[in-house]
């Protein structure tokens, strides 16, 4: 995998960099450690013993690596050093973590997004001036992220992303496709800029988004900002500043109180629902730990609000924009609790074998030992055949959850295909039947299905009336290969969440919040009465969820106007009406086109696939490019422009900034979601398998070289020539003799060496 990879190019990187010497000025006391005689034997047998954990050199912060092939070039940019002479080469390229002089980061939080900008410089301090390496960027971009934008500067070139579309493709030159920019463990951003010369400094800055966890009645955000040591420069008279910037605006009027902060943040500005910290220090040590920050909204009751915005002259859609936000109070306002029906839905195909199913089965025994004494449950297993724990709902006793325990260790096993039509239809089956409950289904799934849009069709006939007793329904996705948006889509058709979880690590965290915030409503039937009255509305997601343990928040696009005062009503668990006054706003300092603009585009998309409209992907497509954010109908591309220095006889030129030309353009991977894998779901392959690996162009050139060339080395590379030389008459023997010994002057012999081995 690809963090496999990864982790062991860093390893053999950090090895690597033990060559350079830092003579007099270096600011530590550490001896450069002996150069290794072998690079090719050093990297293979004592890297690998050190090595202790794929986790262990993954990257915890922002960070940036020389991507080093040819060992020769690792050397003091400043100060050229005596280095020993290596053999070989580094195959799988190692990855030196560059010395790294200044970081700041900037995060703006607005209801539950965060948006961050991180800007960096890093300095490539192993490379010789004499040379040049690419260099890998790696970010990771925290919870449910979304990267918005990239921009790196070094001395010769720039490097920028844009989106395009495919109508638009054709009309870019020098457009390659690469598998340049991928997620691993689906929150860590990489990708590679080629050929800096060693000694420069990379300024890196990257945009991206991610949502604030909620727990506990409080807001969290937790950026990765734990930096290893050997990135600190070794040089004397370096400084290193680090800064951060943090606004929060909660979109309403009531104070806000921070709770937890892991770094010194000072207070500069505090209004009614919002406030600011700094930080900002000149330190001899990078942070060793991760920012995290925590606050809520001091009060008690159910917070609501309603903002408003107006679009811009260049907004693809002229409508008035709108956010609904509802936030559950501390207190809770009915001491009674909904009765519950819960079926759970779990995938037991061959694809979830191993920690897919047993994290999804820790957090399904999780939920029902939540379950009230007068809840009632069941649990169906689905792959090519479906299983279900009873033939009816069972009440949540001690008794009957110890055997649903017994029986899911017993019974869930994963083996088979994956059939999802028929759990669904058993599902509606069971529930609804008691007026007195509301009925939640559990859909837990790694894959995708053929009859996806015909199980769709099937839950709208059975949600028609959308009264209390019509059920809700949650969807969890694992890995890639599932269909993402027809669990959106199956999610709001039935007022229930949606979460995924693309790293199999991440279950355990994810997978337990989605159960317990969706089976425990607070406010049932959610409805805002001022929506009849306008001229027309738009909803992202088209029906309004339950408000449960989390925050509600409904975009829109409307013609009309709304009043002042606009109330909010919804069904307590006693059945009494629970009516909500919400005071409507201007976004003031909110920019809410750039806060609804995934909500907006993911709900769109999922109608997108639904109903075949490709009116509507263009329109998608053109949100996309106008907002800065990714879908499934743009791809991002990396656009690298050289930077051409003036002549000597043209210096006195009046031009002030110099000139771009010579742009190269690659396509980055997709990070999106995509409509599901068919193929890999029919295979049984396991999530997390769909991450590309780090070196895969290579490995795949070897194979080629090996499957196609194999024969032609084998009787015509040196080695064979020499075993021929039995054959030939003493001259021929004695000339290919003295020929082999010129050529080891130029390391043949080693390259020869290396790949009879291969073919052998």
């Amino acid at each position: 995998m690809a963090v496999d990879d990864f982790s062991k190019s860093v390893q053999m990187g950090i090895d690597l960099s033990k060559r350079i010497s830092y003579g007099k000025d270096k600011a530590s006391s550490m001896t450069a450690p002996k150069a290794p005689s072998s690079m090719r034997k050093s990297l293979s047998s004592s890297s690998a013993s050190s090595l202790r954990s794929p986790e262990d050199y993954f990257p915890t912060a922002p960070m940036v690596y020389a991507v080093i092939v040819d060992p020769r070039v690792v050397d003091n940019p400043d100060i050229c050093s005596y280095q020993p002479y290596v053999y070989g080469h580094c195959d799988p390229p190692a990855l030196v973590p560059l010395h790294m002089h200044s970081i700041c980061m900037k995060l703006d939080c607005f209801l539950d997004t965060a948006f961050v900008t991180l800007t960096g410089t890093w300095r490539l301090h192993c490379v010789t001036s004499r040379a040049s390496c690419d260099c890998r960027i790696a970010v990771p971009i925290g919870q449910q992220g979304s990267v918005l934008g990239v921009e790196v500067e070094t001395a010769r070139r720039s490097y920028s992303t844009q989106f395009i579309t495919a109508q638009n493709e054709k009309d870019v030159e020098n457009l390659t496709d690469t598998n340049n920019g991928f997620l691993m463990k689906g929150h860590t951003y990489t990708f590679r800029i080629s050929q800096v010369e060693g000694g420069s400094l990379i300024n890196v800055n990257i945009r991206w988004s991610q949502k604030l966890l909620y727990q506990d009645h409080e807001f969290c955000l937790t950026v990765p900002f734990t930096f290893p040591a050997h990135v600190v420069p070794v040089m004397k008279g370096n400084s290193m500043k680090e800064k951060m910037l943090l606004n929060v605006n909660s979109g309403t009027e009531t104070e806000i109180v921070c709770n937890i902060a892991s770094h010194p943040l000072m207070e500069i500005r505090r209004l009614a629902g919002e406030i600011g910290f700094s930080y900002e220090a000149d330190v001899k040590r990078w942070s060793t730990q991760d920012l995290y920050f925590s606050f809520s909204v001091c009060k008690d009751n159910i917070i609501a609000s309603l903002l408003l915005q107006s679009p811009s002259l260049h907004d693809y859609d002229q409508r008035d924009m709108f956010c609904f936000y509802l936030l559950p109070g501390k207190n809770k306002i009915s001491t009674k609790a909904f009765r519950k029906e819960v079926v759970i839905l779990i995938d037991v195909s061959a694809s979830m074998h191993g920690e897919p199913l047993e994290k999804s089965k820790d957090a399904m025994i999780g939920c029902l030992s939540k379950l009230n004494k007068e809840d009632t449950f069941n649990i169906i297993s689905f792959n090519g055949e479906t299983l279900a724990f009873s033939s009816s709902l069972e009440l949540a006793t001690d008794e009957a959850i110890t055997n649903a325990t017994e029986w899911m260790h017993t019974n869930l096993i994963a083996e088979g295909g994956t059939n999802l039509l028929i759990p669904v239809k058993q599902a509606f089956d069971l529930v609804g039947k008691n007026g007195e409950s509301i009925p939640h289904i559990f859909l837990i799934t790694d894959g995708s299905v053929e009859d996806e849009k015909e199980i769709c069709k099937i839950m709208k006939d059975h949600l028609v009336d959308g009264g209390i007793n019509c059920p809700r329904i949650s969807t969890f996705g694992i890995g890639s290969y599932c269909n993402h948006y027809f669990l959106q889509m199956l999610a709001h058709m039935g007022r229930g969440c949606y979460d995924a979880a693309f790293n199999v690590d991440s279950i355990s965290d994810r997978l337990p919040r989605l159960l317990s915030n969706a089976s425990s409503p607070v406010v049932a039937n959610v409805t805002l009465d001022s929506l009849e009255n306008l001229d027309s509305v738009e909803l992202y997601p088209f029906r309004i969820p339950d408000l449960s343990g989390s925050p509600l928040i409904v975009s829109g696009r409307y013609h009309g106007k709304f009043q002042d005062i606009v109330k909010a009503r919804g069904l307590l668990a006693d059945r009494s009406t629970c009516v909500i006054d919400v005071k409507v706003r201007d976004a003031k300092g909110i920019p809410l086109d750039r806060l609804c603009a995934q909500r907006e585009i993911d709900t769109l998309t999922a109608h997108a696939w639904l109903d075949q409209n490709t009116q509507l992907e263009e329109k998608i497509a053109e949100l996309s490019l106008q907002l800065g954010v990714p879908c499934e109908y743009t791809r991002t591309i990396l656009v690298q422009s050289d930077k051409v220095k003036p002549a000597i006889d043209s210096v006195q030129s009046n031009e002030k900034c110099p000139k771009l030309e010579n742009h190269k353009i690659t396509y980055l991977k997709d990070t999106s979601f995509r409509f599901g894998n068919l193929m890999a779901t029919v295979n049984n392959l396991p999530p997390g398998i769909e991450e590309l690996k780090l070196n895969e162009p290579a490995g795949m050139m070897m194979q080629a070289a090996s499957s196609c060339w194999g024969i032609f080395l084998h009787r015509c590379c040196c080695m064979g020539v020499i075993q021929s030389c039995s054959r030939m008459n003493d001259q021929w023997a004695v000339a290919l003799t003295q020929l082999c010994t010129a050529l080891a002057c130029f390391e043949c012999l080693n390259c020869c060496c290396e790949v009879c081995d291969s073919c052998s």
